[in-house]
C-alpha cells in the first residue's frame, strides 16, 4: 500500500470513527435501554435456565417470571427510596436552619482570623445561604423524576428484556447468519466469553456493594448518623459509577452530619470513613472477589468512564466497564485488532519495570546459569 492510499484509509477510518460517535450520542434514548436490558438478561439468566431446565417450565412463563423477579426487586428499592427520601425532605427546613447557621458562623470565624472587614461582599445578607438551599430538598424527587426517560426506562426496558429471554435462539441465528464466514464452535466460544465475563462483572458488582453497604452502615452507625443503612447502601449503590461513586455517595451523609451534629468533625469523620473503605475496596474487596477477570488496565478504565460519560452522562459511566470488556475479547479473537486488545488489557510486571530492574534481573538469570 502506497502512502496515498495509507494517507486515504486513515482519512476514511477516522471519519468513520467521527460518524460511530455522533450516531451512538443522536441514538442514546434508543441505545440505552438496550444496552441496560442486555445486561439485566445476562444478570437474570442464570434464573431463567434454572426455571427452563430444573423445573421444566415453559419458556414464555420462565421469561414472564424472570422480568417478574426484577420487577419487585426494582419497586421494593424504589418504595425504600421514595420513603427515606420523603423523610428527608419532610425535616429540609430543620436542615437548612442548621446548615445556614454553620455557613454565617464559619464566615464569622474566618474573618476573624484573616483580619478582614466584615462590610466586605462575602458577608453581606445580600448572600444568603438559605436562598440557595431552600426548595432544593423539596427538587430531589422531581430531578430523580426527570433524569433519563421514563417511558424508556420503565416500558421499553421490559420489552427488551423479555425479547432478549425469550427470542435468545432466534438472536444466535441471527450472529451465526451475520458471520458465516466464521466457524460455528468460534462463535460460540465468543458468546460464552462475553457471557462469563459480564456475568462474573455484575455478580462481583454485586458482592461489593453488599459488602461495601455494610462497612458504610456500620462506619456511619458508629458515628450516630441518621439512616446509616440508607446512606451506606446509596453510597454503595454508586459503586456503578467506578472510582468517584462512593465520594459522591459520602457528600448527602456529610451534609446531614453537618445539620444534625453539634460538630463539623462529625462530616469529616464521614468522609475518612467512606474514603478509607474506598481504598479498601479498590485495593483489597474488589479485586479478591472480582480477580482479574474483567482485565482491564487503570488508564483504559478510567478514559473509558470519561468517554462514555462524555457521550452518555452518568448512565454511560455505569455501562462503561462492561462495554470495554467485551470489546477487548472481540479485539483479542480478531488478528487486525490484536494490538488495541493488548492496549485495553492489564499491564504486565515486564512492562512497568526500569531497563536497568530488567537488566539486573537478566545478569542475576546469567551467574545462576553459570553456577549451576
Amino acid at each position: 500500500m502506497n502512502s496515498k492510499n495509507q494517507i486515504t484509509h486513515s482519512a476514511f477510518s477516522l471519519l468513520s470513527l467521527i460518524a460511530v460517535v455522533f450516531i451512538l450520542f443522536i441514538l442514546k434514548p434508543l441505545i440505552m435501554p438496550i444496552l441496560y436490558a442486555s445486561i439485566l438478561a445476562i444478570m437474570i439468566f442464570p434464573v431463567q435456565m434454572f426455571l427452563e431446565k430444573k423445573l421444566r417450565c415453559n419458556r414464555l412463563f420462565a421469561s414472564l417470571f424472570s422480568i417478574t423477579i426484577i420487577f419487585c426487586v426494582t419497586a421494593l428499592l424504589g418504595i425504600m427510596v421514595y420513603f427515606q427520601l420523603n423523610s428527608l425532605i419532610n425535616n429540609s427546613e430543620i436542615y437548612i436552619a442548621k446548615l445556614t447557621t454553620l455557613y454565617y458562623n464559619f464566615i464569622e470565624f474566618t474573618y476573624n482570623t484573616l483580619g478582614i472587614n466584615k462590610g466586605s461582599s462575602l458577608f453581606t445578607k445580600d448572600l444568603r445561604i438559605e436562598s440557595l438551599l431552600k426548595g432544593r430538598f423539596d427538587k430531589i424527587g422531581e430531578f430523580i423524576y426527570q433524569s433519563g426517560s421514563l417511558f424508556s426506562y420503565f416500558v421499553l426496558i421490559p420489552i427488551y428484556l423479555f425479547f432478549f429471554l425469550y427470542y435468545r435462539r432466534f438472536f444466535r441465528l441471527f450472529y451465526y447468519k451475520l458471520f458465516r464466514s466464521k466457524p460455528k464452535a468460534f462463535l460460540n466460544r465468543m458468546i460464552r466469553k462475553v457471557y462469563k465475563i459480564q456475568q462474573n462483572y455484575l455478580l462481583g458488582l454485586i458482592k461489593v456493594i453488599i459488602i461495601v453497604g455494610c462497612l458504610n452502615s456500620i462506619g456511619l452507625l458508629l458515628l450516630g448518623i441518621g439512616n446509616p443503612f440508607f446512606f451506606g447502601f446509596f453510597a454503595a449503590f454508586l459503586l456503578l459509577i467506578p472510582y468517584v461513586g462512593i465520594f459522591i455517595g459520602s457528600i448527602l451523609p456529610a451534609i446531614i452530619a453537618l445539620a444534625t451534629k453539634d460538630s463539623a468533625w462529625y462530616a469529616f469523620g464521614v468522609i475518612a470513613i467512606f474514603g478509607f473503605i474506598q481504598f479498601l475496596e479498590g485495593n483489597f474487596i474488589t479485586p479478591k472477589i472480582t480477580g482479574s477477570k474483567v482485565s482491564i488496565n487503570p488508564f483504559i478504565a478510567i478514559l473509558s468512564l470519561i468517554v462514555f460519560s462524555m457521550l452518555w452522562g452518568i448512565a454511560g459511566m455505569i455501562v462503561a466497564l462492561p462495554i470495554t470488556a467485551t470489546l477487548k475479547i472481540i479485539f483479542d479473537n480478531t488478528p487486525e485488532y490484536h494490538a488495541y486488545g493488548f492496549l485495553i488489557g492489564e499491564s504486565l510486571d515486564e512492562y512497568l519495570q526500569s531497563k536497568a530492574t530488567i537488566r539486573l534481573k537478566k545478569w542475576k538469570k546469567i551467574r545462576k546459569s553459570k553456577h549451576e
